[in-house]
């Protein structure tokens, strides 16, 4: 037996070398079935490394896909005019306070360094110690009470704000803190009913419609006379009044409709249509344009645009992945 494999194996060592190959012979009088069926199993990783390679950059495209639709969608939300009710007078509330806030600082830490330089019995740091408090005493009083009104005012354009919001889309359209280059306009409402603008008042009460300032129906008919010319339409100016009790509700002052918050929309509603839903359009777009919004709604326009292309293209790269590799899979089987 031992003679026998001893043969067996010279017989091998010879047929090797006459052909100059290394394979066994077992390996070489393998059926060709087998040897291609060995040769896609060691192709499938490689093809399956680059289906994921082209998921995983398709997964990448889409990140960036979401990021543009992301940026796109702040970039409405800041310069296409979605302005939320009474952001200016919020703004101008911090504005405020921070600055209280610093000239405070700044007076406690110069009365600081000096009481430590000169000593805390010296004239000078006594002077800077009454400056402090004579400053304190007057933020009390001036700063303070002008903080608050600022606040009730930007609390109640966030009221009147969201009464707006309900009124019915795309019947009714409505911009909230329109910018007027020295101030803003607290709402504009468009619908077939007409154009409005309303100015908010959080005054406690109560109102007496023939006691209101004429500063303010000053103010009311400045503002409606900018959304006229902007417009090119008539404009109502309603002064709202937030949380007061209103004498005469619904009421005119020299050309001026005083109407208390929880009729703003009863009122509204009521109106009859003057305007073809198209000139209603016409004239929310005409404000908009003289806003210096429309043109930021082109620019969102193509933003979103380019995002449905970059997400089609995406889709489309994922379905070729899933073919090919659904393709290897099926070569695979038939191989074996």
């Amino acid at each position: 037996m031992r003679a026998l494999h001893a043969s067996s194996a010279a017989a091998g060592h010879t047929l090797r070398s006459v052909t100059g190959e290394t394979a066994p012979v077992s390996t070489q009088m393998q059926p060709a079935t087998t040897r291609a069926s060995a040769r896609h199993r060691a192709e499938r990783p490689r093809q399956r490394g680059n289906a994921c390679a082209l998921i995983k950059h398709a997964g990448d495209n889409a990140d960036e896909s979401v990021g543009m639709r992301e940026m796109a969608d702040e970039h409405r939300d800041h310069a296409v005019g979605h302005h939320a009710p009474g952001q200016y007078a919020r703004a101008s509330v911090r504005r405020l306070r921070m600055r209280t806030l610093l000239v405070l600082g700044a007076l406690a830490v110069a009365t600081a360094l000096v009481g430590r330089g000169l000593g805390l019995h010296d004239d000078r740091f006594l002077a800077a110690t009454e400056a402090l408090l004579v400053c304190m005493f007057a933020i009390s009083r001036v700063v303070l009470p002008l903080v608050d009104r600022r606040d009730r005012g930007a609390s109640a354009e966030e009221h009147v704000g969201q009464l707006l919001d309900g009124l019915p889309a795309p019947e009714w359209r409505v911009i909230h803190d329109a910018p007027t280059g020295h101030g803003n306009i607290d709402h504009v409402v468009i619908g077939r009913a007409g154009v409005f603008m309303i100015e908010t008042k959080s005054h406690p009460g109560p109102v007496h419609v023939r006691r209101v300032h004429p500063a303010t129906l000053r103010q009311v008919h400045a503002e409606r006379k900018l959304i006229e010319e902007a417009t090119g339409r008539s404009v109502e100016g309603l002064l709202v009044f937030s949380r007061a009790w209103v004498d005469r509700p619904l009421a005119k002052r020299k050309g001026v409709r005083v109407v208390p918050a929880r009729l703003l929309l009863k009122h509204l509603l009521e109106q009859s249509a003057v305007l073809p839903a198209s000139e209603a359009e016409q004239a929310y777009r005409r404000l908009r344009s003289a806003l210096g919004w429309e043109s930021a709604g082109h620019l969102d326009r193509s933003l979103q645009a380019a995002t449905r292309r970059l997400t089609g293209r995406i889709m489309a790269d994922r379905s070729g992945a899933g073919d090919r590799d659904g393709g290897d899979r099926g070569d695979a089987r038939i191989a074996r």
